[in-house]
């Protein structure tokens, strides 16, 4: 596992090593807190081992802001309460509308 992270390979897939690091970090925060792996999991114990391959099966990446998105753009989905009305969201404020302000 930790071998293909001592390829250049995927660090010039990725675009460098910080940015192969913060991909990591935030991918294995997003499954610690239940997100879905993108790739077939079964049989892969290691949360780690997960994320590299959804790095190397080109199935996540890192956007300009430095966000972790999907090819398939399910990976914020996966994340509870990533949208308003969702389990694990924080409900707005009394009186507050859902919609954002034109501010």
């Amino acid at each position: 596992m930790l071998d293909e992270l001592k390829e250049e390979g995927i660090v010039n897939k990725v675009g460098g090593r910080f940015k192969l690091s913060t991909l990591i970090q935030k991918r294995m925060v997003a499954l610690n807190t239940g997100a879905k792996p993108q790739v077939d999991a079964r049989g892969i114990s290691d949360r780690m081992a997960i994320v590299i391959q959804e790095i190397l099966q080109d199935k996540i990446f890192l956007d300009a802001s430095g966000e972790v998105q999907s090819k398939n753009q399910t990976v914020m989905a996966n994340l509870p309460g990533a949208y308003p009305g969702m389990p694990g969201s924080t409900p707005p404020a009394p009186g507050s509308t859902a919609k954002p302000s034109d501010e």
